[in-house]
């Protein structure tokens, strides 16, 4: 099992490139263009893309790695793949996933990309032994059939090819070489995208311009992506100039911003949702009726009120934007009558003989967590729950959240999303909720995992919607191992002079075709 260690090792604390420090702009480039992103998440000191799910690492990730397929998901439009890496793809039968695959196309180190490229990382990368295993179907064989086509098998390992459809616009592809030696791979990123990786100066990474990106040179030169903790701070970097983009600001400040003369200002509903996780195997929350006691005691009008336009209503387990949302008719809802009789039916009337209960959330991450954090605390508190809030900074919240040796993670509840660059809904449902991963949860039933079993086997699209609709969600809406807050809005503001950055629904942006006027 993943532990908090091996899946964060050196989060918050970014190491320095050997050789040091931010290698200096070309001497053609005199008037060169940088970009300085102020990012509300760290990066870890592993540049393995498989050694962790940290949202800050995955965003700059993605200005340096290509993948298979590209998909710019939408609210009822996350479904069309694109090309990137592959030109083209399609089942050969139930466990076979064909990709053909760009030619002409380069890692950053100069070596040429192929098909042995793409089999080194499928199988690597599904391997349990990753600590990021737990974002894909499985483990995976891959067939090279020639230099520019490979062919993805599941037969052997019990699940069907169409598992990998969405997950091809997910997963970083890496060079062959480098997971051949893995010193090399934890020490640089080496990708085939539009920026390559320069180097770190403390909280600060450089990327640069790659001259031979296979969809043509960047307009802009260099790439500063820096960690800002604070959303205040990110807002007036930007309106100082010290930055040209600011991520995650709280809804007042894009509401500001929005009619500032100098700056651009982007609004978009995401893959994320916000969830309070329980500890399921610990006490009290290893009994499903204090998980849906807490569930009614949540008034989640009250929290949409607060949030604003940062945030729309949940009643399922993920975003609009990823493929299979439904609401579930049954999902819990605020009902203080409810939450007593269950308090009762568990052998803790109004309450009484539960310990206290650590809440933990973070600041300068996510939007107003420690306001509505002190929310969701005096709810509880109304029905006779003892809860103590705990709220730490990002780097410290990441190190929390996750498991520790024990198995166990610290608290007994926690504030965390879940925002995954792919329409494919079991990216958000197995690391959270299968007994296999369950990174946060630590929830092991059987009914949970054959339901998510049962919709991973579909070998089409209407018969997995189905179950997801029949199954797989009433049976979590029952079980509320997490209880969904709601779906997350997330807020962007640029300088003026900015033009042609897309922003994925996911949180990273797409620079390949900017420009800094």
């Amino acid at each position: 099992m993943v532990t908090r260690r091996e899946l964060l090792a050196g989060a918050g604390a970014v190491a320095v490139a050997s050789g040091a420090g931010l290698k200096p702009l070309p001497a053609k480039a005199a008037q060169s263009k940088t970009l300085v992103l102020a990012s509300m998440g760290a990066v870890t000191g592993n540049w393995d893309p498989t050694s962790h799910t940290t949202l800050g690492q995955l965003k700059l990730e993605k200005f340096v790695f290509n993948h298979l397929t590209r998909c710019e998901m939408r609210e009822g439009k996350s479904e069309e793949l694109t090309p990137d890496l592959a030109t083209s793809w399609k089942l050969i039968d139930a466990h076979t996933l064909e990709f053909k695959l760009r030619d002409g196309v380069k890692f950053h180190d100069g070596k040429e990309f192929g098909a042995e490229d793409v089999k080194a990382t499928m199988e690597y990368a599904s391997n349990p032994a990753r600590p990021a295993s737990a974002l894909y179907p499985g483990r995976v064989d891959v067939e090279v059939v020639d230099k520019l086509t490979v062919r993805l098998k599941t037969e052997k390992h019990g699940y069907p090819a169409s598992a990998f459809w969405f997950i091809s616009s997910f997963l970083p592809i890496l060079s062959a070489k480098d997971i051949a030696d893995p010193a090399l791979l934890q020490k640089r990123p080496n990708g085939t995208n539009a920026f390559k990786y320069a180097g770190t100066q403390g909280d600060r990474n450089s990327l640069e311009a790659n001259d031979e990106f296979y969809g043509g040179r960047p307009k802009i030169d260099r790439i500063v992506y820096a960690y800002v903790p604070d959303a205040n701070t990110r807002a007036l970097g930007l309106l100082n100039g010290e930055y040209h983009i600011a991520e995650r600001l709280e809804p007042e400040q894009y509401a500001s911003l929005s009619s500032n003369p100098k700056v651009t200002t982007h609004r978009a509903l995401t893959t994320e949702n916000k969830y309070l996780h329980f500890r399921c195997n610990k006490p009290p929350f290893n009994d499903a009726r204090i998980r849906r006691a807490v569930c009614h005691a949540i008034d989640r009008d009250q929290i949409l009120s607060l949030m604003g336009e940062a945030a729309t209503p949940s009643n399922c387990y993920i975003s609009p934007t990823k493929f299979g949302f439904t609401d579930i008719p049954d999902y819990p809802k605020f009902d203080p009558d409810a939450c007593q009789k269950l308090l009762a039916e568990a052998g803790f009337p109004k309450g009484r003989g539960l310990p206290q209960l650590e809440y933990i959330t973070s600041i300068g991450f996510y939007p107003k967590t420690k306001e509505y954090g002190e929310l969701i605390t005096a709810m509880l508190a109304e029905q006779g729950l003892d809860v103590r809030l705990t709220v730490l900074e990002p780097a410290a919240w990441e190190q929390a959240i996750y498991r520790r040796a024990d198995g166990q993670g610290q608290g007994h509840m926690c504030d965390v999303g879940w925002m995954t660059g792919s329409p494919e809904p079991d990216l958000v449902l197995r690391p959270n909720w299968h007994s296999s991963a369950a990174l946060i949860t630590g929830i092991n039933d059987r009914e949970i995992d054959a339901a998510l079993d049962k919709e991973r086997a579909a070998t089409n699209p209407e018969e997995r919607r189905s179950i997801f609709k029949n199954e797989t969600f009433p049976t979590l809406a029952n079980k509320v191992p997490s209880l969904s807050l709601f779906s997350a809005v997330t807020f962007h503001a640029a300088a003026r002079n900015l033009t042609g950055a897309y922003y994925f629904p996911n949180g990273p942006i797409d620079l390949s075709k900017a420009d800094l006027s």
